[in-house]
């Protein structure tokens, strides 16, 4: 059997089973799980091996890459920016960025980048993952070019440029890129692992992708494809040095799921490790829908809030509560729920690409924290330790 390291309360012990499970029939290599309550970890668990050569175990402090659940920590930015008055999510972009305003841009509004709205879903122009990384020159391409669809009136997921948009905006506000002003105003005020745009010094700890399957290949939808294609994402590339150095707010995010809990639980705590992120009315924000239909590229019906879904067919939500969630290529997850007042969250290091194999592990853990709740009732909880 697989060694579970880490703490877990012991109502909710079934999580440690279930990663356990994950890692013994080979659904998982080397994973780690959360669960926060209250901004309080009742979960925070580990496991499996950090690389495909199985000798080195996933540490307490192994990090990885989480791809599109940096998303999710791109719009807490833009929601502590928002909720300390310096950004008018309502406002055009171009109020903030003045040379956006081409193209038949100049009333793409700032929440329409956070909401997949905007019509730049991905680049016009031929590029590399070179001219990804050039914060500066793809960021330019992007501000030139004109939306691929009348912005405001449908979501087209924005998979690579979501973040060079959203940085854009921040950048001209604060004097920072969005991965400066991330780690410094969120992820090292909450004492969370995270980082977009890591630093050499983690280098020996990011744990790099196993391929489980071939790529997927051509979807038959040219504008998902392009995307896609231009340039391409895959787990060689999403394991280099340069893709790891680059800031990419849209999918190069690099931590563990403790990291992920942590920084997520500012939206359901007044306070998270002491500090005050934002306020009640802030932490509302996300639950703005955006848009509510069939998404463009992903080609399912898709609820977007400020910079979350609300809703999709990944979660059956049976409960009706408020939920806030994205996940990343591979697997990866983070998941918000608002009347519980928890977050959930999933690292891992085995790449499975496509449904429904891509989502069936974090959707069987989701399933196991609601099933614990279920059982655990008003009762109330008590940390213990399972295994250290």
């Amino acid at each position: 059997m697989a060694e579970i390291n880490g703490k877990c309360d012991k109502k909710f012990a079934r999580m440690s089973e279930m990663l356990n499970y994950s890692l013994d029939c080979g659904d998982d290599i080397g994973a780690s799980v959360a669960v926060f309550i209250e901004g309080e970890p009742v979960v925070d668990i580990w496991g499996g091996y950090f690389d495909g050569t199985f000798t080195r175990k996933w540490e307490r402090d192994t990090i990885i890459c989480n791809h599109s659940t940096t998303k999710t920590m791109t719009a807490m930015a833009a929601l502590v920016l928002a909720d300390r008055g310096e950004l008018d999510l309502n406002a055009p972009v171009a109020k903030y960025w003045t040379e956006f305003a081409q193209n038949g841009k100049e009333n793409i509004l700032v929440r329409h980048l956070l909401g997949h709205t905007s019509g730049l879903a991905g680049w016009t122009e031929d590029v590399t993952w070179e001219d990804v990384y050039d914060l500066e020159k793809s960021s330019d391409m992007l501000a030139k070019q004109a939306p691929w669809w009348e912005p405001g009136t449908a979501s087209g997921y924005h998979g690579v440029t979501q973040g060079h948009l959203v940085s854009g905006v921040i950048q001209r506000i604060t004097g920072k890129t969005l991965g400066q002003f991330f780690a410094d105003e969120i992820a090292k005020p909450l004492g969370a692992d995270y980082h977009i745009g890591t630093p050499a010094e983690c280098d020996d700890r990011v744990a790099p992708f196993v391929q489980a399957i071939p790529e997927v290949g051509l979807s038959g939808n040219p504008m998902l494809d392009r995307i896609a294609y231009n340039p391409n994402l895959n787990p060689v590339n999403s394991s280099s040095i340069p893709w790891r150095r680059a800031e990419i707010g849209a999918a190069n995010g690099h931590g563990n799921a403790r990291a992920v809990a942590t920084i997520h639980s500012a939206l359901v705590a007044e306070k998270v490790n002491g500090v005050n992120l934002l306020s009640e009315k802030g932490r509302l924000r996300v639950l703005e829908e955006q848009s509510n239909g069939v998404d463009l590229l992903l080609g399912i019906p898709i609820r977007w809030g400020m910079g979350f879904c609300l809703e999709s067919p990944l979660f059956a939500n049976e409960l009706g509560h408020r939920l806030s969630y994205w996940g990343g290529n591979g697997g990866s997850l983070g998941y918000v729920d608002l009347d519980e007042r928890m977050t959930i969250s999933f690292v891992m290091n085995r790449w499975i690409e496509g449904a429904p194999y891509e989502f069936i592990r974090y959707q069987r853990l989701v399933k196991t924290v609601y099933e614990c709740l279920a059982e655990i009732g008003q009762n109330k909880l008590k940390a213990t330790s399972t295994q250290n």
